[in-house]
C-alpha cells in the first residue's frame, strides 16, 4: 500500500499469491458478524464495525487485510478506500491531509446509485480548514456513500482511527496496527504471529523458485523457516536470495542466516555473531559467491558479491563518532523489528554487490517510499538503464515491491532497516548530495509537465525540448497522468525538502514548490488544486520564515490571504494580509504592501466596513501616488475607482464623485478611453442616486463620447442602455427610446457575445475593480480580497 494512495479497489483474483492465513481469514469474516459489546448492553453502538489486525512488521498484516477486503469486497458496493497513516520516517500522518485525500479519491469516483446529473456532496471543506471540520467532512461523506470498505494501514494510535471512523453501520472498517488499540471500543484484535511451518515452507518454495531443493531436504526447509520466525518478510527474502544462487542447499541457507548477525552498522557478521572483518564480509576483486558454495556452511555464511566488487565503508573505519552514530541508528531498528526479519534483510543485504547496495540504501530517502527508475537513477547517480536492472533485482530479492508500469514501492517493514544502514554507511553530506539530485531531477520533470500545455514555439517547450527523453512527456494527458499518479509523493518530495537537511535545501525547495504549483495550475481546476497549494504556500512561509527572507514570506502570506478570503474565511484572511504587509515593509518591498493595503481594504469591504475599506485604500493610492512609474500611474487610476465603489456603497456620494471623476481624469491621461467610460458611468450612477438625474444624463453623454472613441461596441451599447434608464427616471420617454434603438442597432452589427459576460445587459468589471451593470441602477460590492495574490 503506498503512502496516502487512496483509490477504490476492484474485486477478483489477488493481484499476488497469497499463502496460508486460513484461520485468521475466518475469524475476521466471522467477527463482521459478531455481536458487540454496546449491542449486548442494550446501548446503541458508536460507530461501524472495526476490525483490527495487529502484528509486528513483517508478519504479512498488509497482505492479510488486503486479502481479506478482496474476498469481501462484493458485499460492500461503494468500494474500497485505502489510506496509509504513517508517513515512511516514521512520523503519524495528520488525519487533515488524510481525510483531504480520501474525499478526493471518492469525489473522483462519485457515489454508486448517484445520478450524475445531481451535484455531489463529497466536497472537501475549504482550504485551511482546521482538522476536525475536515475529518467531520470525511465522516459525512462516507455514510452518505453507504456500504463501503475503509482499509487504514499502519495506524499509529487509536486517536488517529477514530477520527477517520463513520457512524454508519453499513460501512466497515480494517484497521492494521502494531499492537491493540485499546482506545477503540469493542474492537478485538486479530493478532498475527508467524505462518504455519507448512505455510512457511510452500511460500520459501515459491520465492526460491526451485522445488526439488525443497522435497528433497524438507527437514532443512522447516528449519530455515523456523530461523525465519515464520515471517512472511523473512520468508520472502530468504527464497529470493535462495532463487539467485540456485547451487546453494538449503540447509547452506539456513546456515548462512544463522550466522548473520547485525553489527553496529548492520554489517553481516560471522558465525560467532561478530562483526565481520573485511575478509569475511566482502569477496576478493573477481571473486563470486558460486566460486565457493561448495565450501558448506562457511562459505554460505560469507557475504558474495559480483565482479570487481569493493569492500564498503563501515561506521568503524569512519572514526568513533559515525560508530557511535551508527549504533543508535541500529538500536532504533531493533526496536520493534523482530530479529529473525533483521538477520534476512542483513544476510540480503550484504550479498548485493557494492553498488547496489548503495543504491538500495538511497532508496529510504525516496519520497513516500514510492520509486521508479527516474527517482533511482537521480539518487545513485547512475543511468536509467542501470538503475532499471538494479529495480528489478530488488523485486526478484524481496527488497522492493512492483506497483505496475515502472513504480515500486519499499515495503513498510523494510524502510527503517533502510535507513539504519543509510545512517551507518553514507557520510551526511553524501545523502544531502543524493536528495538533491532527487529533488533537482523533480523541479526539471515538473516544469516539462507544466511546459506541456504551453503552444508550440513557446520558450517553455524549448526548454522541454533540450531536455533528455525520459523528463519529456509527448501530450498533455500523458502528462497529466504523471501527475495524478505521482502527487502523493511530489507532496511528500516538497515536506521532505522542506523538513530536512537543515535548511541546506531551501533554494531547491522553493524551486520544487513553485514548479508543481504550476504545475496543478495547469493541469488541475482551481477547486481541486487549492488544499494542495494551500500546503504549498504554508512550506513556502515556512521557509520563508527560516531564512527571514521578507519578501517570499510576504508573497507566501499573500497567496495564503487569497485563499482564505477566496472561502470566505474573511478574518483569517485579514490576520494574514497584516502579515504580509509587515513582512513587506521588512524586506523594503513596495510592491507587496500595496498589494497587502489593497487586500485588506477588499476584505473590509466584503464584511461592509466601509470607513476601513475606504481607509486601506486611500492608504494604497498614497504608496502609488509617491512613485512614478506608468504600472504605478494605472494602478492609482484604479485605486481611485475603489474608493469611488466604497463611497458609493457607504451613500457618501460626494466623496464618491470625487473620487470616480479622479479615476476618469486619470484614465483619460493614460489614454485609456474604454476605462475612462467605465468610470463615468459609474458617476452617472452616482448623481443618479444623489438625485440628480440631470447630471447623470451630462455624465452619460460624455461616458459615450469615450466609449466611441475607444471603439468598443458592446461598451458603447451598454452605456446606450444605462442612458436610457436614466432618462426614463428622469421623464424623458422620447430620449429613452432614442437610447435604445441606437443600442439595438449596435448590438445587431455585433457578433454573439463571449462566453467572458462582455454583452450588453450583463454585469462588467471597471478597472478599478468596481462592477458595472447596464440594468437600472444596480449596485454591487467590490470584489473580494481585492489585490491578494
Amino acid at each position: 500500500m503506498t503512502d496516502q494512495a487512496v483509490e477504490p479497489a476492484a474485486t477478483g483474483p489477488s493481484p499476488h499469491p497469497f499463502t496460508g492465513r486460513g484461520r485468521e481469514l475466518s475469524a475476521l469474516r466471522q467477527d463482521i458478524e459478531r455481536v458487540g459489546l454496546h449491542t449486548l448492553s442494550g446501548q446503541p453502538p458508536p460507530h461501524c464495525r472495526i476490525l483490527l489486525i495487529a502484528g509486528a512488521p513483517g508478519a504479512g498484516r498488509t497482505a492479510l487485510a488486503e486479502e481479506f477486503v478482496r474476498r469481501i469486497a462484493d458485499r460492500y458496493p461503494g468500494g474500497v478506500l485505502r489510506a496509509r497513516l504513517t508517513d515512511p520516517g516514521g512520523g503519524p500522518v495528520p488525519t487533515e491531509r488524510t481525510a483531504r485525500d480520501l474525499l478526493a479519491a471518492m469525489a473522483g469516483t462519485g457515489t454508486p446509485g448517484q445520478d450524475a446529473s445531481r451535484p455531489r456532496q463529497d466536497a472537501a471543506p475549504a482550504p485551511g480548514a482546521d482538522e476536525a471540520a475536515v475529518a467531520e467532512a470525511f465522516r459525512a461523506a462516507l455514510t452518505r456513500r453507504g456500504a463501503t470498505v475503509l482499509l487504514l494501514d499502519d495506524v499509529a494510535d487509536s486517536e488517529q482511527l477514530l477520527d477517520l471512523v463513520p457512524a454508519s453501520r453499513d460501512c466497515l472498517v480494517v484497521a492494521v496496527a502494531t499492537g491493540p488499540l485499546t482506545d477503540v471500543p469493542d474492537v478485538r484484535p486479530c493478532t498475527l504471529g508467524g505462518l504455519e511451518r507448512a505455510a512457511s515452507v510452500a511460500l520459501l518454495a515459491r520465492y526460491a523458485g526451485s522445488s526439488p531443493r525443497f522435497t528433497v531436504d524438507p527437514r532443512s526447509a522447516e528449519t530455515l523457516a523456523e530461523r525465519c520466525g515464520d515471517l512472511p518478510a523473512a520468508l520472502t527474502l530468504m527464497g529470493g536470495w535462495l532463487a539467485s544462487r540456485p547451487m546453494l542447499s538449503v540447509l547452506q541457507a539456513a546456515q548462512a542466516l544463522s550466522g548473520t548477525a547485525a553489527g553496529p552498522s548492520g554489517t553481516a557478521a560471522g558465525p560467532s555473531g561478530t562483526a565481520a572483518g573485511p575478509e569475511e564480509a566482502e569477496p576478493q576483486d573477481g571473486g563470486g559467491f558460486e566460486d565457493r558454495e561448495t565450501d558448506g556452511a562457511r562459505a554460505a555464511a560469507q557475504s558474495p558479491a559480483g565482479p570487481g566488487t569493493e569492500r564498503e565503508e563501515t561506521a568503524e573505519s569512519r572514526g568513533p563518532s559515525a560508530a557511535g552514530e551508527a549504533t543508535g541508528a541500529e538500536r532504533t531498528t531493533a526496536r520493534g523489528t523482530p530479529e529473525p526479519l533483521v538477520r534476512a534483510f542483513q544476510l540480503v543485504h550484504g550479498s548485493l554487490p557494492r553498488s547496489s547496495a548503495r543504491l538500495l540504501r538511497l532508496l529510504a530517502l525516496a519520497p513516500a517510499g514510492c520509486v521508479d527508475p527516474q527517482t533511482a537513477s537521480s539518487l545513485g547517480g547512475c543511468s536509467v538503464s542501470t538503475a532499471c536492472l538494479a529495480l528489478d533485482e530488488f523485486v526478484r530479492l524481496g527488497l522492493l515491491r512492483a506497483l505496475g508500469g515502472d513504480r515500486y514501492q519499499v515495503p513498510g517493514c523494510l524502510d527503517p532497516l533502510l535507513r539504519a544502514e543509510l545512517a551507518a554507511r553514507e557520510r551526511p553530506a553524501e545523502a544531502m548530495l543524493a536528495r538533491a539530485r532527487m529533488l533537482e531531477r523533480l523541479v526539471r520533470q515538473l516544469q516539462a509537465c507544466r511546459a506541456v500545455c504551453e503552444p508550440a514555439g513557446s520558450p517553455g517547450r524549448a526548454r522541454m525540448a533540450g531536455m533528455e527523453r525520459g523528463l519529456r512527456f509527448a501530450h498533455r494527458a500523458e502528462a497529466r497522468s504523471w501527475l495524478q499518479a505521482r502527487r502523493p509523493a511530489l507532496l511528500a518530495a516538497a515536506r521532505m525538502a522542506v523538513a530536512e537537511g537543515g535548511g541546506e535545501l531551501d533554494t531547491l525547495a522553493r524551486r520544487l514548490v513553485s514548479a508543481l504549483a504550476r504545475a496543478f495550475d495547469a493541469h488541475r481546476d482551481p477547486e481541486e488544486a487549492a488544499p494542495e497549494l494551500y500546503r504549498l504556500h504554508e512550506l513556502v512561509l515556512r521557509v520563508a520564515e527560516r531564512g527571514h527572507r521578507h519578501r517570499e514570506r510576504a508573497a507566501a502570506l499573500l497567496n495564503l490571504g487569497g485563499l482564505d478570503a477566496d472561502t470566505d474565511r474573511l478574518e483569517d484572511a485579514l490576520v494574514r494580509y497584516r502579515a504580509a504587509l509587515d513582512a513587506a515593509r521588512e524586506g523594503e518591498d513596495e510592491w507587496a504592501a500595496g498589494r497587502a493595503m489593497e487586500s485588506l481594504a477588499g476584505c473590509y469591504a466584503e464584511l461592509e466596513d466601509w470607513e476601513r475599506a475606504a481607509d486601506w485604500y486611500g492608504r494604497a493610492l498614497a504608496l502609488r501616488l509617491t512613485r512614478g512609474e506608468r504600472a504605478d500611474r494605472e494602478a492609482a487610476a484604479r485605486l481611485h475607482g475603489r474608493i469611488g465603489a466604497v463611497h458609493t456603497y457607504a451613500e457618501r456620494w460626494d466623496e464618491a464623485l470625487r473620487a470616480w471623476r479622479a479615476s476618469a481624469a486619470a484614465f483619460r491621461r493614460l489614454r485609456e478611453p474604454a476605462a475612462q467610460a467605465r468610470a463615468l458611468a459609474e458617476v452617472a450612477r452616482v448623481q443618479e442616486c444623489a438625485g440628480r438625474p440631470h447630471e447623470a444624463l451630462r455624465s452619460c453623454d460624455q461616458a459615450l463620447v469615450a466609449a466611441r472613441g475607444a471603439g468598443d461596441g458592446r461598451l458603447e451599447a451598454a452605456l446606450e442602455l444605462r442612458a436610457a434608464g436614466v432618462c426614463e427616471r428622469a421623464c424623458h420617454p422620447r430620449a429613452a427610446r432614442r437610447h435604445r434603438a441606437a443600442a439595438e442597432r449596435l448590438l445587431g452589427t455585433l457578433p454573439p457575445p463571449r462566453s467572458d459576460g462582455a454583452a450588453a445587459g450583463e454585469a462588467r468589471t471597471d478597472c478599478g475593480g468596481a462592477r458595472v451593470a447596464a440594468a437600472e441602477g444596480e449596485r454591487r460590492p467590490a470584489e473580494p480580497g481585492a489585490g491578494g495574490a
